[in-house]
């Protein structure tokens, strides 16, 4: 009979492959979910990204997502952020991280020192926390703008009738870094007004990437134009810890 330990191990083991294997089918069927929206809407797959939000999930899962071929995340918390990827960069030097959380302008110069893009610049003392971390580590991250498009008052993100404003600041302050839009509808919406909305207000300005949709609706996201979609528990699960 084996010892306890070796039992424990291979519990464990068996454990981490089960694991591994559920968050592959599940970018499997994400990424399948994706090409019949595209396909569905007349829009090339190709011009659509995943960001899969690794948020509250350990760097095993995040492992066994590049493993399946997944290369681009999305965490809320710098703190968590920089606990998981900068060792997984040396084996995947491709993996892309970004930034999804309401950012505090504390954390600015972490966040411009982990990520490759931050979705959430919504307020213009972030923009000057941003920019002073810039200049004292000399990189920026790509920049997108949040907008808080149904107004909510618990929600980070630019007012609706801040928005064209305050775009254009930043696009001005930080020129090609500002990439795109973000946004999160009100739960209890049709989310599509939300997308079209966010949609509209890039084109307006000519930015590439509109970041929008997640696990619940990002098909309908496509439809109405989103170029990233953030999908994390239809890929890893419901979280495992609370992120207290």
């Amino acid at each position: 009979m084996l010892p306890k330990s070796h039992l424990a191990a291979s519990d464990a083991m068996e454990s981490s492959a089960d694991m591994s294997d559920q968050i592959a089918e599940n970018l499997f069927r994400i990424r399948s979910r994706i090409l019949h929206a595209c396909e569905n809407s007349g829009r090339l797959a190709s011009n659509v990204g995943l960001v899969a939000v690794s948020k509250f999930h350990p760097k095993e899962a995040v492992e066994a997502a590049l493993n399946a071929g997944q290369r681009v995340f999305g965490e809320n918390r710098v703190q968590e952020a920089a606990s998981k990827f900068p060792d997984l960069r040396t084996t995947w030097p491709d993996l892309r991280l970004h930034i999804i959380g309401g950012l505090q302008t504390n954390k600015a110069v972490d966040a411009c020192r982990i990520a490759d893009v931050i979705e959430t610049l919504d307020r213009p003392a972030l923009a000057d926390a941003l920019e002073k971390a810039a200049d004292k580590l000399g990189r920026l991250p790509e920049l997108l703008v949040q907008v808080n498009t149904g107004n909510e008052p618990q929600k980070s993100g630019v007012p609706r009738d801040e928005a064209d404003a305050f775009i254009k600041t930043c696009m001005t302050r930080f020129g090609a870094k500002v990439r795109g839009l973000m946004c999160i509808p009100p739960e209890d919406e049709d989310p599509s007004v939300h997308f079209r909305f966010l949609a509209g207000l890039a084109k307006r300005h000519g930015l590439p990437v509109i970041s929008m949709g997640m696990s619940a609706d990002f098909e309908t996201a496509i439809a109405e134009g989103a170029t990233l979609v953030r999908v994390g528990s239809a890929i890893f699960g419901s979280r495992p810890m609370t992120g207290s």
